[in-house]
């Protein structure tokens, strides 16, 4: 996990970054997985990260809405 995907914006990228994805949700999802404690520490960054509020703006985001 945390692995950084070069050009991640291209469609191989965005195909490379689905898949890991899925391939974490899978493997994370099996029982033998599920049945291990989480570490403190890691719920407790995860809970500070999800705490923080959302950025309004972010460097590679388009300046045009979709609700416009």
């Amino acid at each position: 996990m945390g692995q950084q995907i070069q050009g991640w914006r291209s469609a191989s990228g965005q195909r490379l970054w689905l898949s890991m994805l899925i391939d974490t949700m899978e493997e994370i999802s099996r029982p033998e997985l599920r049945a291990v404690p989480c570490d403190d520490q890691l719920l407790a960054a995860l809970r500070a990260q999800l705490a923080r509020p959302a950025l309004t703006h972010t460097p590679y985001a388009s300046a045009y809405s979709l609700r416009n």
